[in-house]
């Protein structure tokens, strides 16, 4: 049996500004995107049938069945083809970091390379396909710096420096429709229509201290402890900007150099031995992220 390993790094929403609502209910947004070097690892062969097993320290609770993001994936782009796919869950279940959302990305891009369809025209027809599942697979197929807009199907790559960060999760699933439902505001101001020039993390980050998380208010209302990640984070030392990402609970810390990333969390786990926590650069994963044959 031939195995596809493939990697679905997590996705982290530098910015997310939410700038109105269709009559349907979806939400448009503007929303400035990176990936981060930790993500869950997929493993796929062809099979008779379509099936998936979980493994992995973030496994527990998370569906095995039709429910399950990859599969359905999985079983959109694959056209009726059988698969095996086994998932070894790294990142924390419903954390504002598109874990589910990365997994159905790369459980297409693995599919789609045992079709000969991983290309650009397949990887841009599985973001069209995919959108159904939710507004963060399609940014998540081809794993790199992306802006954002509309419902999550307005996808504009974008040159941006790599970011030192630190990632932390304190442990506490968030509700996303549960949060949407929460906000107060849903036509806010979007992003500069042009972005600048960043000759480095520096000038990255100074920018988007001027941006927002526009749903971050909402979450931190329903869940007072990401208030305590920002303030925590934001007290280490060389942290220039603390975020939440997309809904949450997941919060990075943005740094000048990986030195002051990596003891600051470091420093984090010891403190807070129960809280999620990782660190690296925050960017373009997209070479890491095309299937391997193993």
């Amino acid at each position: 049996m031939t195995w596809t390993d493939v990697f679905a790094p997590a996705k982290i929403n530098l910015t997310l500004h939410i700038t109105g609502q269709r009559d349907d209910g979806y939400h448009l947004l503007d929303s400035l995107v990176v990936f981060a070097p930790v993500g869950d690892a997929l493993r796929v062969a062809p099979a008779a049938d379509l099936t998936l097993r979980l493994e992995g320290p973030e496994a527990e609770g998370l569906p095995a069945n039709g429910d399950n993001l990859a599969l359905r994936a999985a079983a959109m782009v694959g056209e009726g083809q059988g698969a095996e796919i086994v998932l070894e869950k790294v990142l924390p279940v419903a954390s504002g970091i598109g874990g589910g959302s990365a997994d159905a990305a790369a459980a297409a891009r693995a599919v789609l390379a045992g079709a000969g369809a991983l290309d650009a025209d397949g990887l841009t027809r599985a973001e069209a396909a995919l959108l159904v599942l939710g507004a963060d697979v399609p940014m998540c197929i081809a794993s790199r710096p992306v802006r954002v807009r509309g419902i999550g199907e307005g996808l504009e790559p974008v040159a941006l420096p790599p970011l030192p960060a630190v990632l932390v999760n304190p442990r506490v699933p968030v509700s996303t429709p549960q949060i949407f439902r929460s906000l107060t505001s849903r036509d806010n101001p979007p992003m500069p229509e042009v972005l600048p020039d960043f000759p480095g993390a520096a000038a990255l980050i100074d920018w988007l201290a001027e941006m927002r998380n526009d749903i971050e208010p909402a979450a931190r209302a329903l869940e007072p402890v990401i208030g305590t990640v920002l303030s925590e984070l934001q007290a280490l030392p060389g942290c220039r900007l603390a975020r939440m990402s997309g809904s949450g609970a997941t919060c990075f810390g943005l740094f000048t150099t990986m030195a002051e990333a990596g003891a600051a969390a470091e420093a984090l786990r010891a403190a807070r031995p129960g809280w999620w926590v990782a660190e690296g650069l925050l960017g373009d994963q997209q070479a890491r992220a095309m299937p391997r044959q193993g």
